[in-house]
């Protein structure tokens, strides 16, 4: 299974009529649109490597797909984890050399996860705090704890 395969698609919508999932094409503002990002965002994307090859139509327009919002819609799942911009790109270029790089790939998503684990925790015991002094100013103030 492929990044993009692995990604969920049922909150996608397309402007499309054609009914056909493969013919669907978005212009850089139905994507803006649709991901919330900006023009701007997704050509530096491009730029820079974050985006795969982004098709064009014959006036030069680009033209995304739905396997490019698939891969947007996981680009946006990494920028939550907090991953880098260059371990994103990293694995961009990963995924384009193709299947021999599955444990690199793998690697680099461990990192990313063992990261997001220890962050977690944190934002755990600082919750734990936040709840011990809402407790205390309850009974303080006269309430009951919650």
């Amino acid at each position: 299974m492929s990044v993009i395969e692995s990604t969920d698609t049922s909150t996608s919508t397309s402007t499309s009529t054609s009914g056909d999932p493969a013919r669907e094409r978005f212009t850089i503002s139905e994507v803006a649109a649709l991901t919330g990002l900006s023009a701007h965002t997704l050509r530096w994307y491009e730029r820079i490597g974050l985006m795969p090859h982004v098709d064009r139509s014959h006036t030069g327009q680009r033209r995304f797909g739905r396997r490019d919002l698939d891969w947007l819609c996981f680009v946006g799942k990494l920028r939550l984890t907090g991953m880098a911009v260059a371990d994103m790109v990293r694995y961009a270029e990963l995924v384009r050399e193709g299947a021999h790089t599955h444990e690199a790939r793998r690697t680099l998503l461990e990192g990313t996860r063992d990261d997001v684990v220890a962050r977690i925790a944190e934002l755990q015991d600082a919750l734990a705090v936040l709840d011990h002094k809402i407790d205390h100013y309850g009974t303080l103030c006269g309430g009951t704890p919650s």
